[in-house]
């Protein structure tokens, strides 16, 4: 017996912004469980920048998606039919075969969900990926200290925004964050608790971010790369720490662009700049979940979700991912 199901499947490896034409809905037929597999139904899944990368057809640390075939990302669904003794049918699990209805997968790639105290959505976001991604970064390579001045760029987005708070809540000095227009930058003060951030679409970003750290940053955390990252470098203190997590003002270049022109700063502050990939990180998790998940239950961590319902809208949601039209964590509703 087999089950009908909706994929998104990738069209063609895009030359520079991805289009709606780069995706296609399939129609197809899903196989029951085997030895060992379970079988999800979606409710929920994960749109998130790091996809693009894996549109290209070039060596990174991860496989790219093959053309003509159903894309891949974090997912929480309900077991509906299960063959393997780790998951019950009608448990709740988050696992990496999203973009689609229903999904066949060995039940030792899925992690069981625990709904009653967090939204199951959560597992995608604040407490998922993009939370442990902003955690790891600010205690392993970051490796931020009680007082530390910490800047963060896409601060409105899901891992910055954790970024800022958590940072807050390790003892930070002040976090600066950064956003697109105003109501963004209201958002990142206002309702996330930033000391402050400015509105790189307003221009002069160098300037903003002086006039807010007038002796410098301790910590940068950059999602964005490009003029974020020099004015960073500029601005760093002796021994000063770069996380470099994401560049999505990058991701659609169809040119190599242009570094940093003031590396050389590094030696004079002696700092460092160091690349972050949460797959590195997996030993946290424990930790992770206990500390953060406590900030949460207590109210001093707060999150926001920009929702888009239907599976059939997923390749806008990820287009408006990268166009920066989110608020927090992207997601695709895809069933209640």
């Amino acid at each position: 017996m087999s089950h009908q199901s909706r994929e998104i499947h990738l069209t063609e490896r895009p030359v520079g912004t991805p289009t709606l034409d780069t995706f296609q809905l399939v129609e197809t037929d899903v196989p029951e469980p085997g030895e060992g597999e379970i079988l999800v139904k979606n409710h929920w899944m994960s749109v998130d920048p790091a996809m693009r990368g894996r549109m290209d057809d070039r060596p990174s640390y991860v496989a790219p998606f093959e053309v003509g075939a159903a894309l891949e990302g974090g997912a929480v669904g309900e077991v509906v039919a299960s063959n393997s003794d780790r998951h019950a049918v009608g448990d709740l699990v988050l696992h990496g075969l999203g973009w689609r209805d229903l999904a066949v997968l060995p039940g030792k790639r899925a992690a069981p969900v625990d709904a009653s105290a967090v939204p199951e959505q959560a597992f995608l976001g604040i407490l998922g990926m993009p939370g442990l991604t902003a955690y790891a970064g600010l205690v392993r390579p970051g490796a931020i200290k009680e007082g530390d001045v910490v800047f963060v760029s896409a601060a409105a987005g899901a891992v910055g925004s954790a970024v800022g708070q958590m940072a807050r809540l390790m003892g930070a000095s002040k976090v600066i964050g950064s956003a697109g227009g105003p109501e963004k930058v209201r958002h990142v003060v206002e309702d996330l608790g930033f000391d402050a951030c400015i509105d790189y679409k307003a221009g002069g970003v160098r300037k903003q971010v002086k006039a807010l750290a007038p002796d410098g940053i301790d910590l940068y955390f950059d999602n964005v790369g490009g003029e974020h990252l020099e004015v960073a470098i500029g601005l760093l203190r002796l021994h000063g720490r770069i996380v470099i997590c994401g560049m999505i003002s990058q991701y659609n270049a169809t040119e190599p662009p242009a570094g940093p022109r003031n590396l050389v700063r590094l030696i004079a502050t002696r700092g460092s700049m160091q690349g972050l990939l949460v797959l590195d990180h997996a030993d946290l998790r424990e930790e992770f979940v206990t500390r953060v998940g406590g900030w949460l239950q207590n109210g001093e961590l707060k999150y926001q979700e920009t929702v888009v319902d239907g599976l059939e809208n997923s390749p806008q949601a990820f287009l408006d991912l990268l166009a920066g039209k989110n608020t927090g964590k992207m997601l695709v509703r895809i069933a209640g």
